[in-house]
């Protein structure tokens, strides 16, 4: 087997002996749906996680430079959380909320204390689809307005509601959906219609949230949502202004201001959420929902706001069979602890700092590479081809080159032209150095 250029370490996986990638893949067509798609054209079938690392089922090891999908913020496998997983799995694996439970609130006051402005009550639920279906009811309830505005290069999830707010062709189907959603120009710097040498570009993107409430709306607001970075859109953050001058426009008519945080959560952006970035400009939503690295990869997501709009819901009108299973919630109280301990908001503006530095010098000499953008840990780096448009070809090889080299790396972008950086934040400073070697062997 080729050798991996990746350092070494300590941890033996354990031989796998169960059935082959062949027999995995046979089933999986057979027995699972179709629209689960395999990411490579030659499939990998990881078995085993630890930390920054994963191995397939031949034994070869990969640098997870994807972090999960955005889920394991702290790691495969890191040991505090599998402490609360096991010492919870041994006394109760599972309770619903219409029984009393210390976990689930003892968590809720915890999250709550981390969060920004005045969003101070908890509602748990399963994905981030879940979660931005019900905050986007709770403003609906709340508000008694039904019209919504999202955001066009937006992603808010897969189920029917959340779709609806999605706005990228790629992941809606051709199905009603978007009833009462209207979709905002994206304030994209880089390809959007004002550049970065406009101060003024927050306002006037913000503009456009504005003309819909007049134009596209009775003139009354349910919600504006919003990612505080775009991620599947491409890691893009929004111009200076933007986002105080959208929610201005927004709480005018009567709407609720939901941030989600389901990618950006957990120290992505070297703060624990990416919307403590804007609580120092004395920006705050009104809901925040959080989801991925909440668990470190178990099932659970969170609705997060005011008491007034969380409270709008009736007693007994929400119910969920796992909404806040111990397991998870025991997890996510290892994932705050480990945040806190291991200062991993901080690690990540480190990490951040040095890759968007390493790919501005590579920008010198791959004349693809049109733009290296991110906050804090989270980096994105978009292709372009000499006339301009996007370069998803390159991009693909450029994925195929690093995976070869047993880095995994993951293309987002309407045109998968946009490679994207997920590193757990816990990664070994030798580790990640190695990563950027092969990740410039990859681009060059």
């Amino acid at each position: 087997m080729k050798s991996i250029p990746l350092p070494p370490t300590a941890h033996q996986p354990s031989p796998y002996v169960g059935p082959s990638l062949e027999q995995v893949l046979a089933q999986r067509k057979q027995f699972l749906n179709p629209g689960l798609f395999l990411y490579y054209k030659q499939p990998i079938m990881i078995v085993e996680g630890k930390m920054q690392y994963v191995w397939d089922s031949t034994g070869k090891r990969y640098l997870d430079g994807l972090g999960g999908i955005v889920t394991v913020s702290v790691g495969h496998c890191h040991p505090h959380v599998l402490k609360a997983i096991n010492a919870q799995n041994a006394t109760l694996q599972h309770s619903t909320t219409i029984y009393l439970n210390p976990n689930i609130g003892a968590f809720a006051e915890k999250l709550a204390s981390k969060l920004p402005g005045d969003l101070k009550v908890c509602y748990f639920v399963n994905s981030g689809s879940e979660a931005n279906d019900l905050a986007l009811l709770m403003a609906r309830l709340y508000t008694g307005n039904y019209d919504a505005i999202a955001l066009r290069n937006g992603y808010h999830g897969g189920s029917p509601s959340s779709m609806g707010l999605t706005a990228h062709s790629n992941w809606k189907f051709n199905v009603p959906h978007s009833f009462g959603v209207h979709h905002a120009v994206a304030p994209y710097p880089y390809r959007g219609h004002f550049g970065y040498d406009d101060p003024d570009a927050g306002r006037k993107y913000a503009d456009d949230v504005k003309d819909l409430i007049a134009y596209a709306t009775p003139g009354k607001l349910a919600a504006f949502i919003a990612e505080s970075i775009q991620g599947v859109g491409g890691f893009v953050e929004f111009p200076q202004g933007y986002l105080k001058h959208a929610y201005e426009h927004v709480r005018a008519a009567g709407g609720v201001c939901i941030a989600d945080e389901v990618q950006t959560g957990f120290g992505r952006t070297g703060r624990l959420f990416a919307m403590d970035h804007y609580a120092d400009q004395g920006i705050t939503p009104d809901l925040m929902t959080i989801a991925k690295s909440l668990a470190a990869g178990l099932t659970l997501s969170a609705v997060t706001g005011r008491a007034d709009i969380m409270d709008a819901p009736a007693p007994g009108g929400l119910g969920g069979t796992y909404a806040g299973n111990p397991l998870a919630v025991a997890a996510a109280q290892a994932v705050i602890d480990i945040m806190h301990d291991e200062q991993l908001p901080a690690r990540g503006q480190q990490l951040g700092d040095q890759l968007q530095h390493r790919l501005s010098i590579l920008q010198h000499r791959v004349p693809q590479l049109a733009e290296v953008r991110g906050l804090g840990a989270m980096v994105a780096a978009e292709f372009r081809k000499t006339d301009g448009s996007p370069d998803a070809p390159f991009t693909k090889d450029v994925q195929a080159r690093a995976l070869a080299k047993g880095l995994i790396l993951l293309t987002c972008g309407m045109d998968g032209n946009v490679l994207r950086f997920l590193f757990p934040l816990t990664i070994e400073q030798p580790v990640f150095d190695e990563a950027l070697e092969i990740m410039e062997e990859a681009l060059l």
